[in-house]
């Protein structure tokens, strides 16, 4: 009975050992940055914060001395930016594989761009997420990019 009751504890010990190292993974690539904004600005802003994703620039307006408004203003832009980008450069190459005749490249195009746009609705609904639960993380590949201080 005890070997069976170590067994379990192993496995426990185990389960806890592997939650741990992915909560660590996480953290290292969505990295808390709470500890550099005033808990009370974080607390007045949190609205500033969710509708930075939606509109960016609202929080600039209503919120302009708030440095987590305008840490969630920046990830919103980013967000835009990024989304203009990519509808740039899909509409070129779009253009460019179409009047070449090469459908098979466009479909696989296609499918890419449209995986990217996913991922950027995805980026879009953690910073939402983040910005009305009052946690200052930087979303993933576009986050450490700042144009708004």
């Amino acid at each position: 009975m005890t070997e069976q009751n170590n067994q379990q504890q192993f496995d426990q010990n185990n389960q806890n050992n592997q939650n741990n190292q992915f909560n660590q993974q996480m953290n290292n690539f969505m990295p808390n940055s709470n500890e550099q904004f005033d808990p009370a600005d974080i607390e007045a802003n949190k609205a500033m914060g969710g509708l930075a994703y939606i509109l960016f620039f609202v929080p600039l307006i209503a919120a302009p001395n708030s440095r987590y408004a305008r840490f969630h203003a920046n990830q919103g832009l980013m967000l835009v930016l990024l989304s203009i980008a990519l509808s740039i450069v899909y509409s070129i190459l779009t253009g460019l594989f179409l009047a070449m005749g090469a459908y098979g490249i466009f479909s696989i195009l296609s499918v890419l761009f449209t995986l990217i746009w996913i991922a950027i609705g995805v980026f879009g609904i953690i910073g939402l997420i983040n910005g009305f639960t009052g946690k200052v993380k930087e979303l993933p590949i576009i986050g450490k990019i700042k144009i708004i201080k």
